[in-house]
């Protein structure tokens, strides 16, 4: 059970998940002039509801682009379709994680239904040069832009001017991301770019909001739309300026005995090293610098092997 309440709706995807490519829930686009090829993901975890919203949205609207393709994918259909409010971390997947299945290996021999869908998503994730990838999140928390290491990804998101913190990061132990597969992982400028955008809590209406400015921003931004092409109400006003930390390490859970010193919520800065974040099987966990930002704290998938949060520090 949450202990937030989840206020967004569940979103009707009936008229427009079976997609227009023989790939369900994959809606294609080719406009006449060359172009960049981008792909704007959604629902990679099935209680992550935003993302589909924003897709929704882009849809039923009937944007095209100008130059190049625009590919637009609601991905975990099954968990989606598990989908109950009150138990919604149990859509998150079926039987694995689908941002953790993006290896050659995995998909060459698809596992699970996660690995099996993936495996049919893979050839949009080929064709594209930019990838869009929305999320949300376990716990109430301003929105991230995730750049893994690339410092192209990183330029990117500096130039969307939103959202105003940005999380380098490696990605996770357990798997790969997406938004880090093939190309998206090389770190030479290969002319790819690739973001994944924690837009909010799950359940949060404003999660929404965030998504939809994200995606416009990012089709704005890669070229294959003009301004005059994409609503203005879609864009939520620039914040400040934005702050880049850099994830250093993960935190593990080697048990399920674990937890919090504090009900920490995500981007705290912690001045001092040595600072008692939380307690492994009874012994401290502590801050290994000054002014380490903690991203993404949470125990709600609290399992061995499990990052439970993550250290930062700021880039210049």
């Amino acid at each position: 059970m949450s202990g937030h309440e989840f206020l967004l709706p569940l979103p009707d995807l009936s008229a427009l998940r079976a997609g227009n490519t023989g790939t369900e829930g994959v809606w294609h686009f080719r406009a006449d002039a060359p172009g960049r090829n981008v792909l704007v993901t959604s629902l990679i975890h099935g209680n992550e509801l935003c993302g589909a919203w924003a897709v929704k949205t882009v849809l039923e609207a009937g944007l095209r682009p100008r130059r190049g393709t625009l590919t637009l994918a609601f991905c975990n259909l099954a968990a989606f379709d598990s989908f109950d409010a009150a138990r919604h971390d149990r859509s998150r997947y079926l039987d694995e994680d689908m941002n953790r299945v993006w290896s050659d290996e995995k998909l060459a021999a698809p596992a699970s239904r996660e690995s099996r869908r993936a495996a049919e998503l893979l050839p949009w994730v080929r064709k594209a040069d930019w990838l869009l990838d929305l999320h949300s999140m376990h716990e109430p928390c301003a929105p991230l832009s995730l750049t893994g290491m690339q410092p192209r990804n990183l330029a990117l998101a500096r130039d969307l001017g939103a959202p105003q913190h940005i999380i380098v990061d490696a990605g996770h132990k357990d798997g790969v991301r997406m938004r880090d597969y093939g190309r998206f992982g090389e770190m030479a400028d290969n002319g790819t770019r690739s973001l994944l955008i924690e837009c909010g809590y799950h359940g949060a209406l404003e999660s929404r909001a965030v998504a939809t400015d994200q995606v416009a921003r990012f089709l704005l931004a890669s070229g294959i739309v003009d301004a005059g092409d994409l609503r203005q109400e879609w864009f939520m006003p620039k914040p400040g300026t934005q702050l880049a930390i850099q994830v250093t390490e993960p935190v593990v859970a080697q048990s399920r005995d674990f937890r919090f010193s504090e009900p920490w919520q995500g981007l705290e800065e912690l001045e001092k090293a040595g600072t008692v974040i939380g307690w492994q099987d009874g012994r401290p966990i502590t801050t290994p610098y000054d002014h380490c930002t903690l991203v993404m704290p949470s125990l709600r998938q609290l399992v061995p092997g499990v990052t439970v949060v993550r250290l930062a520090k700021r880039v210049a």
